[in-house]
């Protein structure tokens, strides 16, 4: 599929602003003439060379740097590819890319456009170019190595061996239409077709059911609740260690969600400060309450803030939609006479600490850590991270269950037709077949040069 992209040549500076060193790329039909006009010759292939880069219509010296060349299509797009290597300096880049663009045939790229021809021209799949946009943007040690698994082909990897399989399947199916004058071999193949059809249909239950991929990607939410003045807000401050949220006594303070994001141990942990819950005095505390409920409801782990200064924390969880981890902090153990370990029908744990003074957030942050390494251990492999990866196995799993459900009834081309669809669901998830309206929505995250 070499040259699917297009028939212009795209150039842009693909290094971090700000560095000792530059680096410029190009790629299309007129990359080694951009290379000759510059540094008066094209080097070997992958081999750097030292050049003078020269202005092509003014001989001006511009710079000296290392030149590189990937003639198509071994290189990173498929396409004639060229890089230069430069000094960092404002001047000095600007200088260098306005005498790239300079070459008849050769234009700024878009943002994403490299990867979008690497994708078109059968160098990456969707899913290996979603996850160079992750590791791109990787905040953690965990999103890094998630993301590296995805950028470099496993995810994709494993799709493409579900819809081989689903493949094969079919035509098993299929042998039933081409051989329907035959007595056995309709009914055979139809019976060689049906395990793998279920071991497929298990495969992707599974995969649809794991969810550690997702909150490595996304982070865990752990929503911060409790009572007014309880010192929510003061708590997520010091887990923070720096001021995200407004710190009050006056009730109601907090009237919209607050989030920050963390590092706990390598994993990206999302933090939203909710509404203290009571009777609302006004629309706007009553909107943010109804919002901190639903944040709630979606949270991996919930922390009910306690004021011990209060009197006793409570014998069992509020009333509220909260998942199953539901965790009991006792805070302002610098006002109150300490903390108590609080059993009653609390679903999870009990800490007592001081978001004025620090005591017991060391213990406090330890567990959190824990409890999201616990949650995502092994969530590094492959997996359905994205909604647009689950949507297209969640249709892939609806059509094998319903050729499933009527494998004794349907006829062999309505079953195969089942399995096609299936089939093309897959191919969807790594862009094998139709995803010409995904290109857009997929290459946005990209940045220039990418």
């Amino acid at each position: 599929m070499a040259g699917a992209a297009g028939g212009d040549t795209i150039a842009a500076v693909s290094s971090g602003r700000g560095g000792a060193v530059a680096v410029i790329r190009l790629s299309g039909p007129a990359a080694g003439d951009v290379v000759l006009a510059l540094a008066g010759r094209v080097p070997e292939p992958r081999r750097a060379v030292l050049a003078r880069l020269r202005h092509p219509d003014s001989g001006e010296p511009l710079d000296q740097g290392l030149v590189l060349w990937f003639p198509a299509p071994r290189s990173a797009t498929g396409e004639d590819m060229a890089e230069l290597q430069i000094h960092g300096g404002r001047a000095v880049v600007a200088a260098v890319l306005g005498a790239v663009l300079a070459v008849p045939g050769t234009r700024p790229a878009q943002a994403g456009e490299f990867t979008r021809r690497a994708f078109l021209n059968g160098r990456m799949d969707l899913t290996e170019a979603e996850g160079l946009a992750d590791l791109i943007g990787a905040e953690t040690q965990a999103q890094r190595r998630l993301a590296f698994s995805h950028a470099f082909g496993h995810l994709g990897q494993r799709v493409e061996d579900w819809r081989h399989r689903l493949v094969r399947a079919m035509a098993l199916v299929e042998a039933g239409i081409d051989f329907a004058d035959e007595d056995d071999v309709p009914a055979e193949a139809r019976a060689l077709a049906r395990p793998e059809v279920e071991a497929l249909q298990r495969e992707l239950a599974q995969a649809l059911g794991d969810r550690r991929g997702a909150m490595v990607r996304e982070g865990a939410l752990i929503a911060i609740a409790g009572l007014p003045n309880a010192g929510k807000s003061s708590l997520i401050n010091a887990l923070a260690a720096r001021d995200v949220a407004i710190v009050s006594d006056e009730p109601g303070t907090t009237r919209d969600l607050l989030e920050v994001s963390l590092d706990l141990d390598g994993h990206k942990v999302m933090l939203v400060d909710t509404a203290g819950l009571r009777e609302a005095e006004g629309k706007v505390e009553a909107e943010g309450i109804r919002r901190a409920r639903a944040r709630i409801a979606e949270a991996d782990l919930v922390l009910w803030v306690h004021d011990v200064a209060a009197g006793p924390a409570p014998d069992e969880a509020p009333e509220m939609e909260a998942p199953a981890e539901l965790w009991l902090v006792g805070n302002k153990l610098d006002r109150g006479a300490g903390g108590e370990s609080v059993a009653g029908r609390w679903a999870g744990r009990s800490f007592a600490v001081s978001a004025r003074s620090g005591e017991g957030l060391d213990v406090l942050t330890r567990a959190l850590g824990g409890f999201v390494t616990d949650r995502t251990a092994g969530g590094e492999h492959p997996a359905l991270i994205r909604e647009r990866h689950r949507a297209s196995a969640a249709e892939a799993s609806a059509h094998l269950g319903a050729a499933l459900a009527g494998w004794e009834e349907l006829d062999d081309a309505l079953l195969a037709e089942e399995l096609r669809l299936a089939a093309r669901a897959l191919g969807r998830m790594t862009g094998a077949i139709g995803v010409d309206d995904l290109l857009d929505v997929v290459f946005r995250e990209f940045c220039i040069g990418k």
